[in-house]
């Protein structure tokens, strides 16, 4: 099969670790020219030397003027746009809703939401001039279940999910495929942190929240952030034409979040 990307101009933000650094290896396997951002400044270094053709960019996607240089650097290092992965985002707070601060709200909307809205609006002319123009929205399992004690983040990944078809709808008669991923829970440090977060709030062993995780999914295991970035490559592929407007759970079919 021949996802033919050959060229393709892809930015994806928060690219240097986790889901977004395993998308950013996958388009460049396919060909693919890549630009990413990240806001830790560390992992963007280790990125310069283990992955020296990928070109890289401080940015915090919830701040605005950030945003805005982020794409006029990735005008430079790509001149255009034909895919924007808009990964950015943080795991919020782990309380009850009462407990939780304004701050720590305000916070996560801003990242998780905002941050997806301002790269959006600065992608949508870049993506006009493109033949083959998409926007994948990482949203959540967490945007199609309840998801208690995490209430801002289950929040904004609902909220992705109302941009992403609200997007595919005003975007598709330029072309502009526009689609939500709902990844369930991915392996490794971060999800390890939030099961010892939330055990620490319920009082009970992490290994207890993470069988109680993997016992709502159908396949009984996490999923890889390759499982991910492999969906987000055909998405943005060819083949992956006709497809827009939806929210696609790559997530061992999780039933449910609690």
């Amino acid at each position: 099969m021949d996802l033919n990307l050959q060229g393709l101009r892809v930015l994806v933000t928060a690219g240097a670790s986790g889901i977004g650094l395993a998308t950013a290896r996958a388009f460049a396997r396919e060909g693919a020219h890549v630009h990413v951002c990240d806001i830790d400044e560390a992992a963007l270094a280790s990125l310069a030397t283990s992955d020296p053709g990928i070109s890289r960019s401080t940015c915090d996607v919830a701040d605005a003027t950030s945003v805005a240089r982020l794409f006029h650097e990735t005008q430079l290092a790509l001149g255009g746009l034909d895919a924007l992965v808009n990964n950015a985002g943080i795991a919020g707070p782990t309380a009850a809703c009462e407990d939780i601060t304004l701050r720590d709200w305000e916070r996560t909307l801003a990242v998780n939401l905002t941050g997806q809205f301002l790269c959006a609006q600065r992608a949508i002319p870049m993506l006009r001039q493109s033949s083959n123009a998409s926007i994948a929205n990482l949203s959540s399992a967490a945007g199609r279940f309840g998801f208690p004690l995490r209430t801002p983040y289950a929040a904004t990944k609902w909220g992705v999910i109302g941009l992403t078809k609200s997007l595919s709808i005003e975007l598709g008669i330029h072309g502009i495929r526009v689609n939500a991923l709902c990844p369930g829970s991915v392996a490794g440090p971060r999800i390890d942190a939030v099961f010892a977060s939330k055990a620490a709030a319920r009082g009970v062993a992490a290994d207890v929240v993470r069988e109680e995780a993997l016992a709502k999914t159908s396949l009984h295991r996490l999923v890889s952030a390759d499982d991910i970035a492999h969906a987000i490559v055909f998405l943005a592929s060819k083949l992956g034409a006709n497809i827009s407007g939806h929210a696609l759970p790559v997530d061992a079919d999780t039933q449910a979040l609690v």
